[in-house]
């Protein structure tokens, strides 16, 4: 079984940044697909970044050039780094971890950029 536990949401300014993290609980970290979704009111939910198991990447254009995903295997961490938040981030930030037929999800963190 596999718990995550996302941390790191709050409330910036336009142009500000975040860090969020995902601590993952279990065994065989380094063989799930670990990714960040968001999920703002009233729209569904969107695949932000995404971290393979061969550490290739993969982002939603809109946040191209802006966030990193990123990862500790020591501490079974990972990271998504936002840089140049916008008002159209503001959302609630889910990680989940996927291999094969399993799929977990965090119980999310906020992330609202106001002015």
């Amino acid at each position: 079984q596999v718990h995550l536990v996302e941390s790191g949401g709050g409330l910036v300014q336009p142009g500000g940044s975040l860090r969020l993290s995902c601590v993952f609980s279990g065994s065989e970290f380094t063989n799930y697909i670990m990714s960040w979704y968001r999920q703002a009111p009233g729209k569904q939910r969107e695949l932000v970044a995404q971290l393979g198991t061969e550490d290739e990447t993969a982002y939603l254009e809109s946040v191209l050039d802006r966030f990193t995903i990123s990862k500790d295997n020591a501490k079974r961490t990972v990271y998504l780094q936002m840089n140049s938040l916008q008002f159209d981030d503001t959302a609630v930030y889910y990680c989940n971890a996927a291999r094969r037929a399993d799929d977990y999800w965090g119980q999310g963190t906020q992330v609202t950029i106001s002015s």
